[in-house]
């Protein structure tokens, strides 16, 4: 079995969790390599349905380690928090099963403050953040002013260092926002009640993965959010704030020698949108509610809506092509079966040209989607397990998406049950 990452290759909320979950079977180690707690990946599984949101997807299988790597977001208050729903749910959690690596950066409570004020600042030309203090933490730590979460175990230096941290963070929450300033306490307290609950997880999680990579084991890697979404490649400035790509496993997880043989891009049957930024295919009105009921789409993290439309053959080429997929596993399908006709954008329009290359973000504004029908299929696909099995017109709907990006659909997911998936040879 080879190293393999799962992406999303649109602008997230694809189903990345529910695949991770299912694939793990194959995998001995998971680890999640880049953002932070500012999405969910949903997960159904025997102990119940799961918003998870820094815990990897590969909790809940038994033998399984799962480990948060160098690049992600670490924020310990959420962390405990999601631990505790975790395991009052039954999911062992120890420094066995769950590893954070001391070398990944602490998301301090300032970042969620800086967050909030500054997109109260943008007003109307907000990035639509979730206001979980993403954008300042990776801000911070390319400025090289975050603290590492191996420092929890140097305490004198920690606090020397906390310290000079708050007086400069200060500096900016008093003067430019007219925020009020933090104090020691306030750290002292952030420490005690999240920090010291995670320390016994902190570890050389480099050092393991170098072992279970000598040892032959097979890793997973987990991505947050979509192509679209990365900082480098996406929408900018409607991104994240770190590289969602499976480019960035083997950096962002703590083990710069990986070779990621198998790269499994998530690509929802129709597309959907948490946040502001261009999306080109975007429905509206009333044919938009019923999609966004048939399917639930509702923020993971935030529980407001998100924004839908039919499945866009440009934007998910152009996320196959940066995450260099080697395969699709395409989910949600099943939501589609209420539709009589099912709309596609196949192409856009811009400056009254036809054109199948993504924009340039700039242009993304003046794009129109192109959108072709469909026939449906009518009926409950939710118990199909073999390809066979589905209707004609819905494999139908899946050859064509598959022929049109250019990458082999080889799951295809008919409901967020673990079981609920059609594995094509």
């Amino acid at each position: 079995m080879a190293n393999c990452a799962i992406v999303g290759i649109n602008w997230g909320d694809e189903g990345k969790g529910r695949m991770v979950d299912l694939m793990t079977e194959n995998y001995d180690v998971v680890v999640r390599f880049q953002g932070g707690g500012n999405a969910g990946h949903t997960v159904i599984n025997e102990h119940g349905k799961f918003a998870l949101h820094l815990l990897p997807s590969g909790i809940f299988r038994d033998g399984v380690v799962n480990i948060l790597g160098n690049g992600v977001a670490l924020d310990p208050e959420s962390l405990v928090r999601e631990m505790n729903e975790v395991v009052e749910k039954g999911v062992p959690l120890t420094p066995d099963n769950l590893k954070i690596s001391e070398r990944a950066s602490l998301l301090l409570p300032w970042h969620r403050d800086m967050d909030e004020l500054e997109e109260r600042r943008l007003a109307d030309k907000k990035y639509g953040s979730t206001k979980q203090g993403i954008a300042p933490f990776y801000s911070d730590k390319y400025q090289k002013k975050t603290v590492l979460a191996g420092e929890l175990f140097y305490p004198e230096e920690l606090r020397n260092h906390l310290r000079s941290l708050m007086e400069w963070k200060n500096l900016t929450l008093t003067k430019v926002y007219g925020a009020e300033p933090y104090t020691e306490q306030m750290i002292e307290d952030w420490l005690n009640n999240a920090c010291e609950k995670i320390k016994p997880h902190v570890c050389d999680t480099g050092a393991f993965l170098k072992k279970a990579q000598k040892e032959g084991k097979n890793i997973l890697f987990e991505a947050q959010l979509g192509s679209l979404r990365d900082l480098d490649y996406g929408i900018h400035p409607y991104t994240t704030s770190s590289n969602t790509m499976a480019a960035y496993a083997p950096i962002g997880s703590g083990l710069p020698s990986a070779k990621i043989e198998d790269v499994i891009g998530v690509v929802k049957a129709y597309s959907t949108c948490v946040g502001e930024g261009p999306f080109v295919c975007e429905m509206f009105g009333e044919e938009a509610d019923k999609l966004r009921e048939a399917g639930f789409e509702y923020g993971a993290k935030t529980g407001r809506p998100r924004r839908v439309g039919p499945l866009d053959i440009v934007a998910t080429r152009y996320g196959v092509e940066v995450q260099a997929a080697t395969c699709i596993a395409l989910t949600k399908l099943d939501v589609l079966s209420y539709m009589d006709r099912i709309p596609v954008c196949t192409h856009y329009k811009l400056n009254g040209q036809i054109v199948d290359d993504f924009p340039f973000p700039v242009a993304l504004a003046k794009s129109e989607p192109v959108v072709e029908y469909f026939d449906g299929w009518g009926t409950d696909i939710s118990s199909c397990r073999k390809w066979e099995e589905l209707p004609e017109n819905a494999r139908k709907y899946v050859l064509f998406v598959e022929k049109e990006i250019g990458c082999p659909i080889k799951y295809v997911s008919v409901g967020p049950e673990r079981d609920s998936i059609i594995v094509r040879d």
